[in-house]
């Protein structure tokens, strides 16, 4: 999930990129992100930015000046989590070591001293409160063409070095680093922490509910709750519960809409995405829209647009999408109706939400896009995903809940190579202190309870039946008659012969998989509505309607039962 750059930024670095000559613009995308905080935020965060360059450039051959261990309390508390301020550092040279960034001698002093002299730019026209460029803190150090030793040392795990011409600088100054897995890692952990404050927004809480059927999910759920209270009188599943499934079934089935190819817009027929983008708009940008789909019309040569649209405000206005817009809005509205909600980001290219439930103390996995709860197997055991890294992101948390959805632990640990696991802890400790410092003693108590019992639950491997595509077979029998996992009332089907079928000595029994509903030929073509009234014994089968991708699935991976499509018998 990317953030989604506003003009603010672009207004405060262009006086920047004028005050240092350059004609095209912003020179540095990090420091138009970083201009886009808060004065006060910026203020502090720009600070500390500068104390790092200006070590650097008045002791060059000093080690301890370049290097920024994650885990120290300014770095984790006043950069890590503000926008755009990491980015500075990656830009000026910094890179990526086990638990340090790390400024190595083969570092250009002229693109740390370019980053530090623009970020000294906005500072100081901040603190004169003027529009123009007053005084700049421009270093005293030695000049731009100074270069540290040239002595090379191994390159830390991390960014990728930009080739260099042998004498400390590079050929051509880098407007960012290359990034690899570990950066793609820590730099997704700082943008969805920020990105999960817009679902706490009341006036766009106000507007989703505005979209939500309030009333008729809550009655369609206290009716369902009063069905599964008379099968198991001791349940603690409650209302809210059962709100949050109808929640989940009215979103998939009648608020949002999967888009694969979008329809011509000019002819109205069918579209092929292209490999390639189209450049976004404005309007596209203010939405959080910076990748735009080309889908192409062959019939009549048009080029349609499908932005990516990033903001849950604006999905709530399109209603369409794949698994980011999908969660994305699910959040949102989880939020709205006063569910505690978490946007959860799987690095095997998914996303789901995960829902607190207050009378089972536990996270409930949700995925809109499946109108799926509490099946957190479903990706590894029924997808066949390599679970590696799964990260939940709420208004008060960020939390490493990989182990919830695979039973397969020694496997996926094998797998996360992509970051050292002291360097994820420490970001991940130093965001979650960021983000707790306002909250209440009480509340961080709360919260710290609720992971001690989600340890237990992570550090004990599941174990799913042959078969269980990722439903819990524990659990009272109201959750699990709730989610569909047991039918309310279970009886098994046994056709008898009428009189026609025995003069005729047949039975023919026919199924349509698209209507759902036999027809028994053999008995003057009666119907007999839904599969599950033709079957004499089943287990772990069921059947799955796709609106979205017009297809019926069926799946049966264990079943005992019995389908009669034709019976000949012989009377003695």
């Amino acid at each position: 999930m990317r953030r989604a750059r506003g003009g603010d930024g672009r207004g405060c670095s262009s006086m920047a990129a004028s005050a240092l000559g350059s004609s095209s613009g912003s020179p540095s995308p990090a420091v138009a992100e970083l201009c886009q905080n808060t004065p006060e935020t910026f203020l502090e965060a720009s600070k500390l930015l500068l104390t790092y360059a200006d070590n650097i450039l008045r002791n060059p051959n000093d080690e301890k000046y370049r290097s920024i261990r994650i885990g120290n309390t300014a770095f984790s508390t006043r950069l890590l989590p503000v926008r755009g301020a990491v980015e500075c550092l990656f830009e000026m040279g910094f890179e990526e070591g086990e638990t340090h960034l790390i400024f190595p001698k083969k570092a250009s002093v002229e693109q740390l001293q370019k980053i530090r002299d623009l970020i000294a730019i906005e500072r100081s026209s901040r603190l004169d409160g003027s529009n123009k460029s007053h005084k700049v803190e421009l270093s005293q150090q030695p000049a731009a063409s100074t270069q540290l030793p040239t002595t090379q040392s191994p390159s830390p795990v991390g960014l990728t070095q930009h080739p260099g011409n042998g004498q400390g600088q590079p050929s051509t100054p880098p407007s960012a680093p290359t990034v690899t897995a570990n950066s793609i890692i820590l730099k997704m952990l700082l943008s969805n922490i920020q990105h999960v404050l817009v679902y706490e927004n009341l006036a766009l809480q106000e507007k989703a509910l505005a979209c939500i059927p309030v009333q008729e999910l809550k009655r369609r759920s206290q009716e369902k709750l009063s069905r599964a209270r008379k099968l198991d009188k001791g349940t603690i599943v409650n209302d809210e519960d059962f709100l949050l499934l109808e929640l989940l079934h009215w979103f998939k089935e009648e608020f949002f809409h999967w888009v694969n190819n979008i329809l011509c817009s000019k002819c109205g027929g069918q579209t092929r995405s292209r490999r390639d983008s189209l450049p976004p708009s404005d309007d596209d940008l203010k939405w959080g829209a910076d990748r735009v789909e080309d889908h192409y019309c062959d019939a009549c040569q048009f080029s349609n647009r499908f932005p990516r649209y990033n903001n849950p405000e604006k999905l709530l206005e399109t209603r369409c999408g794949r698994c980011g817009e999908w969660a994305n809005c699910f959040t949102l509205c989880c939020r709205a109706l006063g569910f505690e909600a978490r946007y959860v980001w799987d690095y095997t290219d998914h996303v789901w939400t995960e829902v607190y439930s207050p009378s089972q103390q536990r996270w409930l996995h949700c995925d809109a896009c499946e109108d799926v709860c509490d099946k957190p197997l479903l990706y590894e055991v029924g997808w066949g995903k390599k679970i590696s890294y799964v990260i939940a992101f709420s208004k008060d948390e960020v939390v490493d809940v990989t182990w919830r959805y695979s039973c397969k632990h020694e496997d996926v640990i094998s797998r996360r190579t992509l970051v050292k696991e002291e360097l994820l802890r420490e970001t991940i400790n130093g965001l979650n202190k960021q983000r707790q410092l306002s909250l209440s003693e009480s509340r961080r108590k709360e919260l710290l309870q609720r992971i001690i019992v989600e340890l237990v639950e992570f550090i004990s491997p599941k174990t799913p039946k042959p078969g269980e595509l990722g439903g819990r077979v524990s659990g009272s029998v109201a959750w699990r008659v709730a989610r569909g996992e047991m039918g309310l009332e279970r009886k098994e089907t046994v056709f008898i012969p009428s009189e026609n079928e025995k003069i005729s000595k047949q039975l023919h029994l026919c199924y349509n998989t698209v209507k759902d509903g036999y027809i028994r030929v053999s008995d003057n073509n009666q119907a007999i509505s839904g599969w599950e009234n033709g079957v004499w014994k089943m287990e772990s089968i069921f059947r799955k309607v796709e609106t979205d991708w017009n297809m019926i699935k069926s799946f049966a991976p264990i079943m005992i039962f019995l389908v009669s499509l034709k019976l000949f018998w012989k009377q003695n």
